[in-house]
């Protein structure tokens, strides 16, 4: 890690202990061409769900690289991401009155962040659909790509017919998984996201900093805990944690902790966490506080964490609470099918009684906790760091370097 006045960024090399030393040299080697190229990465928040944890590490890795990689968020009046809510659970499978009147904002909101940020790049990427327009205002340098980290499977065919122009409009897609692969002239590619093993989050916590973090928050050790941390959020299927929780109390103590944040641009998070209130009691905690360290400690004390979602781009917090070691119950949906094979290194559920089922056989089998939860922690380690996805963007963009090169010849041939 460089140091600067006792202060530390993560670098490459510091990887070699998890990764061996070959493959961050072969990393490292397959960067250097592209030194000094100038990459920024756009989204809507700096804080609050997957997306903007993950840039927060993979743009100080870039950089580290050689890349010399931005980051730029989007403003919006609380009308544009109410409307840009709306969108991103359509794409989901949820329905959407996409009328004149939203489609105005939405668009107007766009054209002032163009005038506001001076893009001159040459590689722009532009993450999920709140910032997606952005590319109608400008005369491309370079090679811009989309980056969509939602759930793909079932969008709404009217918004999807919308988007689906303004998307071909960028030189390639980036989605998690092969399953949610639409019909576009644009060709499309899958990266599955990945942690910073690093970040306060996911480094290792002694035990005397994970229960200061909890006796902080006067969460009780006293009987195994049951978490869940996500987004405030009904894709995350709250509820339906609470009632698999209830299930299994029926036959085994412990406690519940859901703890989530509420995203700058998620206005309906406040509302979600409003609505549970009602379900809490002394053996169901409900919390909303940014705290990177008490996820941590959460994730890491844990007996058993769920990530029970009906839609899942990926799951970050799923990845996150594999590496802990700790045994992980996931929605089968989405990204969570990819990171948890069922039975081997976790559970994957699909209804609220299988997920109760599974609790009461962890809480009740040690070994078989610590057997799946130890597989979980292989599995993140040789599949879902974060110098595999940098491997991803740099194949990438040496990938458009070429093609770019070679249309550049061809010009200069015709002249």
């Amino acid at each position: 890690m460089k140091t600067l006045n006792n202060q530390k960024i993560v670098a490459l090399e510091d990887y070699e202990s998890l990764l061996g030393a070959e493959r961050i040299a072969r990393i490292r080697e397959m960067a250097e061409p592209l030194r000094g190229l100038h990459v920024t990465h756009i989204n809507s928040t700096y804080y609050g769900g997957g997306v903007a944890e993950l840039l927060s590490s993979l743009a100080l890795l870039m950089n580290n690289v050689g890349i010399q990689t931005g980051w730029r968020v989007i403003q919006g009046s609380p009308d544009f991401f109410s409307i840009t809510k709306k969108m991103h659970n359509a794409l989901q499978g949820g329905k959407i009155n996409f009328s004149g009147m939203k489609r105005n904002i939405y668009e107007q909101v766009i054209l002032e962040n163009s005038i506001r940020n001076h893009i001159d790049h040459d590689f722009v990427l532009v993450h999920d659909p709140q910032p997606l327009p952005m590319i109608l205002h400008y005369k491309k340098k370079g090679p811009w790509i989309w980056r969509c980290h939602l759930d793909m499977t079932h969008p709404d065919r009217i918004l999807w017919k919308y988007m689906a122009p303004i998307i071909e409009k960028y030189d390639a897609a980036i989605l998690s998984i092969m399953e949610y692969k639409q019909r576009l002239k644009t060709p499309q590619l899958f990266f599955m996201p990945a942690i910073d093993p690093f970040s306060i989050k996911n480094r290792m916590l002694s035990e005397k900093e994970i229960n200061e973090r909890l006796n902080h928050y006067r969460i009780p050790t006293d009987l195994p805990l049951v978490v869940q941390i996500s987004r405030f959020d009904r894709w995350k299927d709250p509820e339906g944690v609470i009632e698999a929780f209830k299930l299994a109390r029926k036959h085994v103590d412990a406690t519940l902790v859901l703890l989530g944040n509420v995203a700058s641009d998620d206005p309906e998070g406040q509302q979600v966490y409003q609505s549970l209130l009602n379900h809490r009691e002394e053996r169901i905690i409900i919390m909303s506080h940014e705290d990177t360290a008490l996820v941590n400690a959460l994730q890491s004390k844990a007996a058993v964490v769920l990530q029970k979602s009906l839609r899942e781009g990926f799951g970050l917090t799923v990845a996150e609470a594999m590496w802990k070691g700790t045994a992980v119950i996931g929605g089968k949906v989405g990204g969570i099918k990819y990171q948890i094979r069922d039975g081997v290194n976790g559970f994957l559920v699909s209804t609220i009684e299988e997920a109760g089922a599974r609790i009461v056989q962890l809480l009740k089998n040690k070994d078989l906790r610590q057997k799946l939860g130890r597989r979980a922690k292989e599995t993140v380690q040789k599949h879902f760091l974060l110098p595999r996805l940098l491997e991803q963007y740099i194949g990438l963009f040496k990938s458009f370097q070429t093609v770019y090169r070679l249309k550049e010849s061809k010009h200069s041939a015709k002249k």
